[in-house]
């Protein structure tokens, strides 16, 4: 080899070596990252009586325990199931989007598969933990659109569908009531009202532990034709962890509370939309009640689907607070009408 194409060469290398660690992109820490999620199945609801499969006005099909050695899984607050029963979105109240495709048996999940984690962004594509807006604790959607509730900033972003987990959160005028509800127990609920129903076209929020000047749970409708203010009737001391709309036409409200001497409990009631208006104290019916008997957490997710044969079907999912007394689980119930 002749001295001059080896200079030639010794000079390639070199500018090679030199462009090369400018070129290389530097991985995107906040792109969606593929987690493993493992599952054991709850066969039954009541410990004392496993072959039990009616509570109240509902029928338990079966649940799940969740686990995952990815940092961030756990503190689930919100669920939306699409409508072909296997694609779920959910997040955690610490601000990280959670995507995945349900395994069935019937309408039994069995297991979760294809799941993704990614941090939620902002406005202006900073991750909301990175604003310090703390504690989403809410999620709806129009069926274009998710609708985030941040409960300690108190405000409500939007994320466009189709943009999928690097969507950014736009936040949405809302009453100054809302930003006056008490430091992290303000928004924990939401609900977008699809159309045919009464309020359609409203997102229906409900605060945490937020009180009128009766002790009931304050609740707000957006936008539509009738917004305003109207509460809920609180009964002892259970507060409101997640609501959805069912296709009966009812506000769905999951419920919860805890003590150290008897332990979390859980209530379900359906309210129906034609009463709420501004101004109205609602109540609604009991659909089921539990206690430390039955096998639930925190929970603090549902969503409301159909299944093939027209049936209406609660999921639920719990917070774990990311501690280790606490779990993950998923509950699925039929709602027979």
């Amino acid at each position: 080899m002749s001295p001059h194409i080896r200079l030639a060469i010794f000079a390639m290398a070199g500018t090679i070596a030199l462009a090369s660690p400018s070129q290389a992109q530097a991985p995107n820490k906040n792109a969606p990252e593929a987690i493993e999620i493992q599952s054991r199945e709850i066969a039954h609801f009541d410990r004392k009586n496993p072959h039990t499969r009616r509570f109240g006005e509902l029928e338990f099909i079966g649940g799940l325990v969740l686990q995952s050695t990815h940092k961030n899984f756990g503190g689930i607050s919100g669920l939306h199931i699409a409508d072909d029963g296997l694609g779920f979105t959910a997040h955690s109240d610490r601000g990280h989007w959670l995507r995945g495709k349900f395994k069935l048996d019937s309408d039994r999940i069995t297991g979760i598969e294809n799941a993704e984690m990614a941090p939620m962004r902002g406005p202006d594509g900073r991750t909301l933990g990175s604003r310090k807006w703390f504690d989403t604790e809410a999620l709806a959607s129009d069926g274009e659109n998710f609708f985030v509730g941040v409960e300690r900033a108190n405000q409500i972003l939007r994320y466009r569908i189709s943009d999928g987990l690097n969507a950014r959160g736009i936040p949405i005028q809302i009453p100054n009531s809302i930003r006056k509800l008490p430091f992290n127990q303000g928004l924990e609920a939401l609900a977008f009202v699809p159309k045919g129903m009464p309020l359609a076209g409203s997102l229906l929020a409900i605060s945490e532990l937020g009180l009128d000047e009766k002790g009931n749970i304050l609740a707000f409708i957006l936008g539509g034709r009738t917004p305003g203010l109207f509460s809920i009737r609180r009964i002892g001391s259970f507060e409101i962890s997640d609501t959805a709309i069912s296709p009966t036409g009812h506000l769905v409200v999951v419920e919860r509370y805890f003590r150290f001497l008897t332990g979390i409990h859980l209530r379900i009631r359906a309210i129906p939309l034609a009463e709420i208006k501004p101004g109205a104290v609602v109540d609604g019916k009991i659909l089921l009640e539990a206690d430390n008997n039955f096998d639930i957490d925190n929970m603090e997710a549902l969503a409301i689907t159909k299944n093939a044969a027209g049936q209406i079907v609660l999921t639920l999912m719990s917070d774990n607070n990311f501690n280790y007394f606490q779990r993950t689980i998923l509950l699925r119930f039929l709602w027979p009408q």
